[in-house]
């Protein structure tokens, strides 16, 4: 096992680990309270780094799977059984799932964005506009600002006018938002007024450009808007792993 990992870059080995080790979890090989090997021992069985193993780790932590207790180690949690299969793996999963669905809307988006610039007539760019001061309603009322905030990926989606746009956003469903509080995948990072205030500037960049019809800019303003959840999410997990590495330093 050991050569056939390590010749992989670590982000795609710690991956690969995590995967395993959910697959034993969700299957109940791993029950809860049990106990997970040490790094050490991971690291060997897995043939892979210390620094693989905790980002692995810390991955299934973020998924709520494992728990890291200060001096004791890492211990299952409560988990759904392996009868609710594929379902229950994702419902399971927040920080990763939000990772992974947020890398695939930058390759989609970034260019609804820009096709939206081009080509929205005046009631598209209305809904999207909508959208937004919906957005800023909700956000001055303190309330889950989640719906309009898919409202707007969507309007901007919807003037592209390829409907296939817009059948991408409406399969991701909830998991398009994870940053709301109603999300089944929301994390404690990503709930704050600030964070909020943070993406409404962002979509007033987006609708900026697209307003103005400036294709590049739009597209420019999508990826970056994108791009910043992506780290605000990874900064979480990379938590995770610090947590996790402070935990468990006593046992190695």
């Amino acid at each position: 096992m050991a050569s056939d990992l390590g010749a992989q870059p670590r982000q795609k080995l710690s991956i690969r680990v995590a995967s395993t080790l959910r697959a034993q979890l969700l299957a109940g090989e791993l029950p809860p309270g049990r106990k997970l090997p040490t790094e050490n021992q991971l690291s060997e069985q897995f043939g892979v780094s210390r620094t693989v193993v905790r980002e692995a780790i810390a991955t299934l932590a973020a998924d709520g799977l494992v728990q890291s207790r200060q001096g004791a180690g890492v211990f299952v949690v409560n988990h759904p059984t392996a009868g609710l299969g594929m379902l229950a793996a994702e419902m399971g999963s927040r920080v990763s799932t939000a990772l992974n669905v947020l890398e695939v809307r930058l390759g989609i988006e970034a260019e609804s964005a820009a096709l939206a610039a081009l080509r929205r007539n005046p009631s598209q760019e209305a809904v999207i506009q909508e959208a937004f001061f919906e957005f800023e309603r909700l956000l001055r009322l303190e309330q889950p600002t989640g719906p309009a905030d898919f409202a707007f990926h969507r309007a901007i989606a919807e003037a592209t006018n390829n409907p296939f746009y817009v059948e991408m956003l409406d399969a991701l469903g909830k998991r398009t938002i994870p940053c709301d509080v109603t999300s089944p995948f929301a994390t404690e990072l990503v709930q704050s007024l600030d964070y909020q205030r943070g993406l409404q500037q962002e979509h007033h960049a987006i609708l900026s450009a697209i307003s103005a019809g400036d294709a590049d800019a739009a597209r420019a303003a999508m990826r970056a808007h994108l791009s910043r959840s992506q780290a605000r999410y990874r900064l979480r997990l990379h938590e995770r792993t610090a947590h996790y590495a402070m935990t468990t330093r006593d046992e190695q």
